[in-house]
Parts: structure tokens; sequence; C-alpha cells
């Protein structure tokens, strides 16, 4: 009777072991490289694009702030989970206390969240501007972007919370090891010998009502822009319009891709992909937007690329552009 207490008493870890990548520990050491060089070009790329739109009046627009928005999303979102891994890589430090595990899980999950809403915004935003561009500016105030953003975020918080409290109320007897690089929702909770039912069936629906309604909100916009764009009599004014479209879809594709490689591979394809191949996704899913998105932006977005030529020649002179 007594060890039926203790086993139901104590069955909240201190700390987890997070054990890297299964099968290519031998590997860590330069699996580390590329993962440190995208960060670090994450880091500066959004530092530098945040710093580029609060410096220019010319980007004191809608479309920028909603930028700015997934600049600081994505700046989060990679601070979650690179430094822990390479730490993991360079200093074999695979400890993580069982709180600093739930509150990582917490940004990694909110802040994915968000990712995917500000791509939602951005998305009306380019419906706004292409469909209705004489109101542009009076439909997206400074107040509605504060508003809108400030929704987005706390739509994930208040999904996501809920998931962390199922996760922290689980009793784990199975061990402390998690062979992964950080405390993804799943593998935490398959350390757990209780029901984690309730686990799954949330997280599905977390990520239907908020991957589900922004990938349905993005393809409406976009069906409305290609209908707008299509009834344009000249040439050169549709390919105007779909060129301002073009960073943002690039921005979609490099979110959503290994977004729904490892939400199929957690639910269906376990015993047919190696978990290594799960575990370098999952990671490439956190780091490939944040080092992307700001290359694609100061590549495609004209605005961006003299405002950036603009400060390195050291001209001051300020040109005013058209949405």
């Amino acid at each position: 009777l007594i060890m039926i207490i203790l086993n139901q008493t104590d069955v909240t870890p201190a700390s987890f072991i997070l054990n890297g990548i299964p099968g290519l520990e031998d590997m860590h050491m330069w699996i580390s490289f590329p993962f440190c060089s995208m960060y670090a070009v994450a880091m500066v790329g959004n530092c530098g694009l945040l710093y580029l739109i609060y410096y220019e009046d010319s980007l004191h627009r809608s479309m920028y702030y909603f930028l700015a928005m997934l600049s600081l999303t994505d700046l989060v979102m990679c601070s979650s989970t690179i430094p822990k891994a390479l730490s993991i890589f360079w200093c074999h430090l695979k400890e993580i206390r069982f709180e600093e595990c739930l509150v990582q899980m917490f940004f990694i999950h909110t802040f994915t969240g968000m990712e995917s809403g500000v791509l939602m915004l951005m998305a009306l935003d380019r419906y706004v501007a292409i469909c209705y561009p004489l109101r542009y500016s009076t439909i997206l105030t400074n107040p509605v972007i504060a508003k809108v953003g400030l929704a987005t975020f706390l739509r994930a918080v208040f999904l996501i919370i809920p998931l962390i409290f199922l996760t922290k109320r689980l009793p784990y007897c199975k061990g402390n090891i998690i062979h992964h690089t950080y405390c993804d929702q799943l593998s935490v909770a398959k350390l757990s010998c209780g029901n984690i039912k309730a686990n799954v069936i949330y997280g599905l629906v977390a990520a239907f009502l908020i991957g589900g309604f922004d990938i349905l909100c993005i393809t409406v916009s976009y069906t409305m822009i290609l209908r707008a764009v299509v009834s344009l009599s000249s040439a050169d004014a549709r390919q105007k319009a779909f060129s301002t479209c073009t960073a943002h879809i690039c921005a979609i594709v490099f979110s959503y891709s290994p977004a729904f490689f490892c939400f199929f591979f957690n639910r269906f394809g376990s015993h047919t992909i190696p978990p290594s191949c799960h575990i370098i996704v999952a990671n490439i899913y956190l780091l490939l937007p944040p080092t992307m998105n700001p290359i694609v932006y100061g590549v495609k977005t004209k605005q961006i690329r003299d405002c950036v030529i603009r400060i390195f020649s050291g001209s001051k002179k300020i040109k005013s552009y058209s949405t």
C-alpha cells in the first residue's frame, strides 16, 4: 500500500534529459554547424529588419508592421529551441528542469501559432491592398493593426495554456529521457504512464483552430486576389500586383511545408520514418522560416532593398512608394 501511494505521488520528475537526435549522436558536432549558421543568419536578418522598419519612415505602413510582427515571432520561436540544442551538441548539457521544459513548450507552441496567425494577417493585408487600394490606409489603420496583432497573440496563448496544464498533470513513470532536442508536447506526453488521450485530442483541436482557420483565410484571400488580378486589363498591372505577394507566398511555403510533415509524422508516420529524420525536420520547422523570411523579403521587396542601399551608401534621400 505504501508503494502504491509513493508511486501515485512521486510521478513528476525533477528534470528531463534531452537526448538530441537519436541515432546520430556521433554527428552532433557536424549537425551543429548548419544549425548555428542558420540561427546567426536568423538573428542578424530579423534584428536588421526590425531596425530598418523602425528607422525608415517610408516603411511605416501596415505591410511592414505585419512584417515586424513576423520578425519578432521568428526571433522568439528559434531562440526558444536552438540555444538549448547547441548546448546539447557542443557541451552535452542535456538536462532541463521540468518547469523549464513546460516553459519552453509554451513558447514553442504559442509562437508557432503566432507565426501562422501573422501569415494569415499578411494575406489579409495583401487582399485589402490589391482589392481595395483606395481604402487601404483607412481600413488598416495603426489601431486596427495593433488590435488584430494582439488578438492573434492572445488566441495562441489561450489555446496553448490548457495544453501545458494537460501535460503538467500527467504522471511520468516511463523514465525521463526525451529523444528530441527540445520539449515537444507529444514527446514529453509519451513518457507518461497515464492516459494521454486528452492531450492528443486537444492538440489536434488547437492545431485545427489555429492552423486550419489560418490556412482557410489565406486560401480565401488569395482566391479573391487572383480573381482581382486576372480581371486587370494591363499586363504590367497584373505583374506588379503578383510581385507584391511573392515574398509572402515564399514565407507561407517555408512555414507550412515542414509543419505539415511534422504534423502527419506524429499522427501517421511514426513507424515508417526514422525518428532522426522527424527531429531534424522539427528543428528545421522552427529554424527555416526565421532564417529565410528576412532574406526573401530583403530580395523581393524593392522598398526594403532601397532602404538598405540608402543606409549603407549614406544617402539621406527618402523615396515615397505606393502600396
